[in-house]
């Protein structure tokens, strides 16, 4: 499968968003990571529905955009967030009483659906629904706030992950995101992730020799 950043649009400079964008655009990045955060869920408030669908309006056809809900009772938005132009829309395992209903609702709409878990959750709790998504989302920090440090014990999942895909046949994207920088890429790629999402190290700086840098261990991977 082929490897990708995802850079997420919460370690943007949204004074200015177009720029930052723009200079993904110039890129090739095909992926954005939108995170969605309710303050319940998790400790923090970010964009929502208006933001997402304004952005989509004008860059839509450029960009996979890569949706993850931190927010509880997810299954109250899938409609809303098909509307405002999500293409892939990522619930969280802790945040629903009904994950399979919920990831089929979101396929039902034409969107790919993703599953997250926290990293205190035991990746085994997937283990009955791992047929469902589309891909899953590992974090790698408490999510919540970005430049956190990476938990490097959520390797082991993904490393899980990715042998349950091979050993039964699925064919779920793996995903990660939290502390993703430059150092630990290479381990990341290696323990099987597909998707890399990366925020401060992407933003922060010289933003196209950021994704050059990310790009050039990431296409050694995709040769």
């Amino acid at each position: 499968m082929k490897r990708y950043l995802a850079p997420s649009l919460l370690s943007a400079n949204f004074y200015n968003l177009k720029e930052d964008i723009t200079k993904l655009k110039s890129c090739d990045i095909k992926y954005i990571h939108l995170d969605v955060m309710d303050g319940l869920f998790v400790p923090n408030i970010s964009m929502g529905i208006p933001v997402i669908k304004s952005i989509k309006d004008n860059v839509g056809s450029d960009f996979v955009f890569d949706t993850h809900l931190m927010i509880e009772k997810p299954e109250r938005y899938v409609d809303n967030f098909y509307k405002a132009g999500a293409d892939i829309l990522t619930i969280h395992k802790e945040a629903t009483d009904d994950v399979k209903g919920t990831l089929h609702s979101i396929k039902d709409k034409g969107m790919m659906a993703g599953l997250s878990i926290n990293p205190e959750t035991d990746v085994h709790v997937l283990d009955d629904e791992l047929s469902v998504p589309d891909l899953i989302l590992i974090m790698s920090v408490h999510p919540g706030f970005g430049g956190q440090k990476f938990i490097e014990s959520t390797l082991d999942k993904v490393g899980y992950l990715d042998e349950e895909r091979r050993k039964k046949g699925y064919r779920y994207i793996i995903e990660i995101d939290g502390g993703v920088d430059k150092t630990n890429i290479k381990r990341i790629l290696k323990a099987g992730v597909d998707f890399v999402v990366a925020g401060s190290a992407v933003f922060n700086g010289d933003i196209t020799k950021n994704i050059n840098d990310f790009n050039e261990v990431i296409g050694a991977y995709n040769e």
